[in-house]
């Protein structure tokens, strides 16, 4: 199997594509370019004017095994499909691997995203710790955040507040959110 460069991805979920939109332009007044974010949800109306409005162009319309049909654009959509498809076939449960999520992590994000929550990734190593604080303050949810495979550098200080996982040594921070 080849070692292909994923980058480092933060990763939330909103309840809703108005939570997901004031979240993401936050993100872009915060310096984010478009091409650093991802959006996933199922598909409405919403989440296509969404995705147009944020990435300047329409989401790409996949069929996932257990969510259903979703729209999806961004540079996470690109790695999780990877040259096979894999996204479509496996879902996010069985492709989050790629970018460092365990099989259970994946399996929550489907989850929400399968409940009507909208996934936004920020594909940024340098900026990962800003991308989690705006992602937080505008109602994203995370669940252990993965960091693509060599584990985001910038987000490897310790605090009270995201005790370190000692097998990987990310943050992690657990957050329900009702959907």
């Amino acid at each position: 199997m080849v070692d292909v460069e994923t980058g480092c991805f933060t990763v939330a979920v909103f309840q809703d594509a108005t939570w997901a939109g004031n979240g993401l332009n936050a993100l872009k007044a915060g310096g984010f370019s478009p091409a650093m974010l991802t959006v996933i949800g199922k598909e409405t109306a919403e989440v296509g004017a969404l995705i147009e409005q944020t990435l300047g162009s329409p989401g790409d319309r996949l069929e996932l095994a257990t969510v259903g049909t979703v729209l999806a654009r961004g540079s996470l959509v690109e790695v999780l499909q990877g040259s096979a498809g894999d996204l479509a076939k496996l879902g996010l449960a069985g492709t989050m691997r790629k970018v460092g999520f365990q099989p259970h992590d994946g399996r929550i994000f489907e989850t929400l995203t399968g409940r009507g929550g909208i996934l936004v990734a920020v594909r940024s190593e340098p900026r990962a710790a800003d991308a989690l604080a705006i992602l937080h303050s505008y109602g994203g949810g995370t669940r252990p955040l993965a960091h693509g495979r060599d584990a985001c550098r910038a987000q490897q200080t310790r605090s009270t507040h995201f005790p370190t996982c000692k097998r990987n040594r990310t943050l992690r921070k657990i957050c329900v959110i009702p959907l």
